[in-house]
C-alpha cells in the first residue's frame, strides 16, 4: 500500500476545481469514486408524477448544480463526512462554502446539537365577550386529549404536541404545534388543524379562521426566532490558529474588530437575528434536495457568533427554523431524491433531522468563509474572480 502523507491526504479530499468540460468530468469521476453514485445523467419525472408539486406543467428548467465539501459532522443524527449538493446562480457560493467546510474539516469538523422539531398552524376563534373567550380557553384545555385524537386521525406520522393559547381583544389564537416526522409538514398541520377546529366549533358553537398569521408561515419573525419553526439546530466548530492563517487568511484581531462592529450595526438595521447570509446556503441546498424554497423567508433567521479561545476561534450558528422534509413534495423528484441519497437522507426514521443538521453545519461553514473574506479585506477580490465571467 502506498504511503500517503497528510498533505496528499488533504488534497485528495478537496473537490477538483475549474470551469472546463474536462473539469466537470473530473468532478463527476471524483464524486463517483468517493460515493459510488453516478451523476452525469439523471432522468426527469414523467408529468403524471408531478401532481401535488406543480400545476400547468410545461417542462423542466435546469439550474446549475455544484458540490461542496468535505464536511465532517459530529451530530446526533448526522455523523461522518459529507459532500453537499448545491444549486445556485451565484458565483463564489459553492467554492466559498467548500472553503469553510475544508477549514472546519482540518480543525476536526463541526458539532451539531439537535434541539427540537415543531411546526404549527394557528387558527383564531372569535367571541362576543371576554367571558366567552375565557370559558373557551378552559374548554380547550379540558378537552385536549379528544382534540389531539381528532387532529392525529388525519396523519400516520404527525403528533399534536400541544395547543398554545393566545388571547387578544375578543379573539383567541390556538397555536396547534405538531411534530411532523420526516415531512416538512405544511399540508399535514393544515389538515390536522382543520379537523381539530371543526371538532371544536361543533362542540362550542364558535366560529374560526384557519390561519391567523401568528405562526409566521413564510415570514421572518421574532416569534420564530424565540420559539422555532420546523427543525431547530445549533452548530459549533473551533478553527485552529494554523487553519485561520493558512486556509482563511485571517488573524484574530481582524475577527475581533469585525465582531465588534457587525452585531451593533445589524441590530441598528432592525434585522431578525445576527448573521451574514444564511439564506444563500439554505436556498442552494433547498433547491438541490426538493424543499419549499419559499420557506427561506422564515428560515433565514439565526445567530452567528465567534469567540477567541486558546485553540483558535470558536464559531457557533443557531438556526431556530429549518423547515425541511425528506418525504413528500419536491423530494419526490428524481434528481432531488438522488441528492438526498448522496447525503444519506433518503430513508431512515429521522432522516429529516439528519438533513437539518447537515444544513445548519453547511450554513456555518459558509458564514465562516464570508466572515473571513470581509474581515481580511478579500471579499471584493473573491467576487471579481468567481462571481463574474
Amino acid at each position: 500500500m502506498k504511503n500517503i502523507n497528510k498533505k496528499e491526504s488533504d488534497n485528495n479530499r478537496k473537490i477538483p476545481s475549474g470551469y472546463s468540460k474536462k473539469d466537470t468530468l473530473d468532478r463527476l469521476n471524483w464524486l463517483e469514486e468517493k460515493t459510488g453514485m453516478c451523476f452525469d445523467q439523471t432522468p426527469t419525472n414523467e408529468p403524471e408524477d408531478l401532481k401535488g408539486i406543480i400545476e400547468n406543467h410545461v417542462g423542466f428548467l435546469p439550474i446549475p448544480m455544484g458540490i461542496a465539501g468535505p464536511l465532517i459532522i459530529n451530530g446526533e443524527y448526522a455523523q461522518g463526512e459529507f459532500t453537499v449538493p448545491v444549486c445556485t446562480l451565484e458565483g463564489t457560493l459553492a467554492i466559498s462554502m467548500s472553503r469553510g467546510m475544508y477549514a472546519t474539516t482540518l480543525s476536526g469538523g463541526i458539532s451539531t446539537q439537535y434541539i427540537k422539531q415543531e411546526l404549527s398552524r394557528s387558527p383564531v376563534f372569535v367571541f362576543n365577550s371576554l367571558k366567552e373567550s375565557s370559558d373557551f380557553m378552559k374548554w380547550v384545555d379540558t378537552h385536549f386529549v379528544e382534540i389531539k385524537k381528532i387532529a392525529e386521525s388525519s396523519t400516520n406520522y404527525g403528533k399534536l404536541l400541544r395547543i398554545d393559547q393566545y388571547p387578544i381583544q375578543n379573539y383567541v389564537v390556538l397555536d396547534m404545534v405538531l411534530d411532523t416526522g420526516n415531512a416538512a409538514g405544511q399540508n399535514m398541520v393544515t389538515l390536522a388543524a382543520k379537523l381539530a377546529c371543526d371538532y371544536i366549533q361543533n362542540n362550542t358553537g364558535y366560529n374560526y379562521i384557519l390561519e391567523s398569521g401568528f405562526n409566521s408561515d413564510k415570514k421572518a419573525s421574532a416569534r420564530t426566532m424565540i420559539m422555532g419553526r420546523g427543525h431547530s439546530v445549533i452548530a459549533e466548530t473551533t478553527l485552529k490558529h494554523s487553519v485561520l492563517k493558512r486556509i482563511l487568511g485571517l488573524h484574530l484581531d481582524e475577527v475581533n474588530i469585525f465582531q465588534q462592529i457587525g452585531p451593533t450595526v445589524t441590530n441598528m438595521a432592525g434585522t431578525t437575528g445576527c448573521h451574514l447570509h444564511i439564506s444563500n446556503a439554505l436556498t442552494a441546498i433547498y433547491i438541490a434536495t426538493g424543499q419549499d424554497t419559499a420557506c427561506v423567508a422564515e428560515n433565514s433567521i439565526g445567530h452567528f457568533q465567534t469567540e477567541p479561545v486558546d485553540e483558535g476561534l470558536k464559531c457557533r450558528l443557531t438556526l431556530p427554523s429549518i423547515t425541511v422534509g425528506t418525504v413528500g413534495g419536491g423530494t419526490r423528484l428524481i434528481a432531488q431524491q438522488k441528492n438526498l441519497k448522496l447525503l444519506g437522507c433518503d430513508n431512515g426514521t429521522h432522516s429529516s433531522r439528519k438533513l437539518a443538521e447537515i444544513i445548519c453545519a453547511s450554513s456555518l461553514a459558509l458564514e465562516i468563509s464570508l466572515m473571513s473574506a470581509i474581515a481580511s479585506g478579500t471579499f471584493t477580490q473573491a467576487h471579481m474572480k468567481y462571481g463574474r465571467k
